[in-house]
């Protein structure tokens, strides 16, 4: 039985592993308007929506 176990386990890590390979962090500088000095806004999202998060303000 514990063979039958560890293979449902490395099933379950290997779907896991496939999903977090849709995700990405995306790190973008971001100018203040008062001082002009640069933030980094650093998020993590799926990489269907990484245009959208660049291209807002």
């Amino acid at each position: 039985m514990a063979k039958v176990a560890s293979k449902n386990a490395k099933v379950k890590d290997l779907k896991a592993a496939a999903e977090a390979k849709n995700w990405t962090k995306v790190i973008k500088a971001v100018r203040s308007p008062k001082t002009g000095a640069y933030t980094f806004k650093e998020q993590i999202i799926h990489k269907d929506k990484v245009n959208e998060f660049i291209s807002t303000k």
